[in-house]
């Protein structure tokens, strides 16, 4: 799990609940219409933009890669697949039958291997098969990003309606009140929403998605060298490229 996403809302989160409990009471902050104008409002804009099926994919999936840990660095990945390259050379494909492999993608591409599969099929499927998991977190990104746009507008929406009724009221005192709360408080939600969830969540799906690619094409290279039964240190050199100069530098020096 990605411990930093999950201490950022849970901590942003806790900061504005404290400060609301030193500085007064926690229910002046708790307000039914301010919360269905911002969040039934921007779910409702939200709809209005992708269809139903393809929000609640992307909610799932979302969620799910934003609180996902790292995963695998290409370093251990390039020393994992250059081990598995040692392995087809001395044993042949067969050999990587019983191997426990830690990436289910370059599980499923060994198991390509071993079970006697063209070159061409291979690349195929797993190309196919990553730019499909990278459009389901690009849509992802896109329905949150919508989300946290949606947020602060229906805030200002809602913060023009409990002026209308404020102004509308003025003759009334008593009704004053409950229309600020909902003029300030929906600007309030929708800045929270889209500036602790949504948009930091955007950035985050961002990087994974660099991730993601980064890796995913790697071990994509990696199983086609390997099916082409070229020698470890060729697919260590070859893979060592997507490395970053400093990092390439130290495995240059290690050696």
């Amino acid at each position: 799990m990605d411990l930093a996403t999950l201490i950022g809302i849970v901590g942003a989160f806790g900061i504005v609940i404290t400060a609301i409990f030193i500085g007064g009471s926690f229910g002046q902050f708790v307000d039914v219409p301010s919360i269905l104008i911002v969040i039934g409002g921007g779910l409702a804009a939200t709809l209005i933009r992708f269809q139903l099926s393809d929000i609640a994919t992307a909610f799932v999936t979302g969620f799910k890669v934003a609180l996902a840990g790292a995963g695998a660095k290409p370093r251990d990945l390039i020393s994992e697949i250059t081990n598995l390259g040692e392995i087809v050379r001395k044993s042949g494909p067969l050999g990587l039958e019983n191997v426990d492999v830690s990436d289910p993608v370059l599980a499923k591409g060994v198991q390509y291997i071993a079970d006697g599969y063209e070159l061409e099929f291979i690349k195929e499927s797993m190309e196919r098969e990553r730019d499909l998991q990278l459009s389901r977190l690009a849509e992802g990104k896109r329905v949150f990003k919508a989300l946290g746009d949606s947020a602060p507008a229906f805030g200002m929406i809602g913060t023009l309606v409990g002026l209308v009724q404020m102004l509308a009221n003025m003759d009334d005192p008593a009704a004053i009140g409950p229309s600020m709360a909902i003029a300030l408080l929906t600007t309030l939600y929708g800045a929270l929403i889209s500036n602790i969830i949504c948009l930091p969540l955007v950035d985050k799906l961002d990087a994974k998605f660099d991730v993601d690619e980064l890796n995913q094409t790697l071990i994509i290279d990696g199983v086609c060298q390997i099916r082409e039964s070229k020698s470890p240190a060729l697919i260590k050199e070859m893979l060592v490229a997507y490395l970053p100069e400093k990092i390439r530098a130290e495995l240059a020096e290690a050696a």
